[in-house]
């Protein structure tokens, strides 16, 4: 006799296609960058959209089954299409996940059907997401597009708080506040890349870096992972440079002076700072 297996809290990402949706599992329409919500905000059912819809396996969430598909958005939808940004900013952060796993998955579906190789249509590894190529055998996984923003400080005057060093973009929210970030280059680690941003961003040299956590984010693009760390400038009395290209702005700021133009809460860049904060009140 099987023994039941116990239901697994939260979002797990799955690709198994052998058991098809059933009226109840959650169901995530996608439309470019934008995914249809119910008119309360949630997530709509299987049962809610056409029945010739064409289904992907994201996971489960609680144990209820997850899907995705790549629709055309139509007057009649029934619901809302929102973009990540702004689920994330309300939904609990294992449906922002789920959120961003069907945007990746159907991104990364879509701009991935043929072959690079030999040009012939790739098609499914069952259980897997990826693709194989029938002609050629070449074994084509989804991607993950690797990025790493790191949390600087230095002690600050005899008697004051120390400092986090912020900047601000030339592009994107140029209103906020942020850390120092960068995706990674081919052959290097975490911590390389780390060193190669703070001192090419800004011109500084930081000590031993460590890690913080990480977070899926579907705002750089579907399939980014953000991988957060903390470090501490090598020369206290450095002060940072930018090119005025990608920064325009990079300050010191006392931990208990922060400007109020942080980023969003849901956001890696956020835990970070207000660790950095809460660890420095210690």
């Amino acid at each position: 006799m099987s023994v039941p297996q116990p239901v697994r809290a939260g979002f797990l990402p799955g690709s198994d296609a052998t058991v098809p949706p059933g009226p109840d599992d959650l169901a995530l329409p996608v439309a470019g960058r934008r995914l249809l919500t119910a008119p309360d905000g949630a997530f709509p059912r299987v049962a809610d959209l056409p029945p010739e819809t064409r289904w992907v396996p994201l996971g489960t969430l609680d144990g209820v089954p997850a899907w995705g598909a790549e629709v055309i958005p139509g007057e009649d939808d029934g619901g809302r299409w929102r973009s990540w940004r702004a689920l994330a900013a309300e939904l609990p952060e294992p449906l922002a996940t789920l959120a961003g796993r069907a945007l990746a998955v159907l991104t990364w579906r879509r701009t991935h059907r043929w072959c690079g190789a030999c040009r012939a249509e790739l098609a499914d590894v069952p259980g897997e997401t990826a693709r194989r190529c029938p002609g050629c055998d070449l074994y084509v996984p989804m991607g993950l597009s690797a990025a790493v923003l790191t949390a600087i400080t230095r002690p600050g005057p005899a008697g004051g708080t120390d400092e986090l060093l912020l900047v601000r973009h030339a592009y994107g929210p140029t209103e906020l506040w942020a850390l120092v970030a960068g995706f990674l280059e081919a052959g290097e680690s975490l911590e390389a890349a780390v060193h190669r941003e703070v001192a090419e961003e800004v011109g500084l040299a930081v000590g031993r870096v460590t890690y913080f956590g990480s977070q899926p984010w579907a705002m750089s693009g579907p399939g980014t992972l953000l991988a957060g760390f903390t470090a501490t400038a090598a020369d206290p009395t450095a002060e940072p440079v930018v090119d005025g290209r990608e920064l325009v702005q990079a300050r010191w700021f006392p931990l208990d002076a922060l400007p109020a133009e942080l980023p969003p809460a849901y956001s890696i860049s956020r835990w970070l700072i207000d660790a950095t904060v809460t660890a420095a009140r210690r």
